[in-house]
């Protein structure tokens, strides 16, 4: 028994499924992996940005 234990997961499987619905949990992964593609395209975009000098 504990937090670990497999009908604790299922039960909340389950109550996750009931809430949210299985055709809105499906794009909700899709658009959680987009935003996280996003995101890594970002930091490599700045990290690629040459630096500003500034010249007088």
């Amino acid at each position: 028994m504990g937090v670990f234990d497999w009908k604790h997961w299922a039960v909340l499987l389950v109550v996750v499924v009931l809430v949210f619905g299985s055709k809105r949990l499906k794009t909700l992964g899709s658009d959680l992996g987009e935003t996280i593609k996003g995101f890594r395209r970002s930091v490599n975009d700045v990290e690629t940005l040459p630096e500003k000098t500034d010249k007088v």
